[in-house]
């Protein structure tokens, strides 16, 4: 008969001083510091930022990289990785390789499915940032959230 292993589960922020999150520049400047600025303009990445109950964040998760047009978003992974880190909210990001900021359709069904899952969750999707080194755009600045 095969044993089967009990799953253990710990968490450790090692971060003591903790930024805090107040508005979409913020978000931003935080993700802009965290992106490279040798690929911003070359490929399309996806990130996930980590938050608290108090807007704090708890780290910035590299979801994906993609080609100059796109990358895969996977639901499942956006929120086991914040549940794991016990996270409250999320801000989901990705740049626009063409500097060009207007949200695509697909961007705008991204976000509607992310935010309804996290409601399941109770992780609070609290933005979404498309970036470019230039600029940003914030779907709750554009009241699309």
């Amino acid at each position: 008969m095969n044993t089967i292993q009990e799953i253990k589960v710990s968490y450790t922020s090692g971060n003591r001083d903790k930024v805090k999150i107040t508005n979409s520049k913020d978000s931003y400047e935080l993700l802009l510091s965290c992106w490279s600025q040798k690929t911003i303009e070359l490929q399309e990445e996806f990130k996930v930022l980590l938050l608290n109950r108090n807007n704090q964040v708890l780290g910035i998760y590299p979801l994906s990289k993609g080609g100059v047009s796109g990358t895969i978003v996977d639901a499942k992974l956006v929120f086991s990785v914040a549940l794991k880190c016990n996270a409250s909210s999320i801000i989901i990001a990705h740049n626009h390789p063409s500097g060009n900021l207007k949200p695509s359709d697909t961007d705008i069904r991204l976000t509607q499915k992310l935010k309804e899952a996290g409601n399941y969750l109770d992780v609070k999707v609290l933005d979404h940032i498309i970036l470019s080194r230039e600029g940003y755009y914030s779907f709750v600045d554009e009241s699309q959230m």
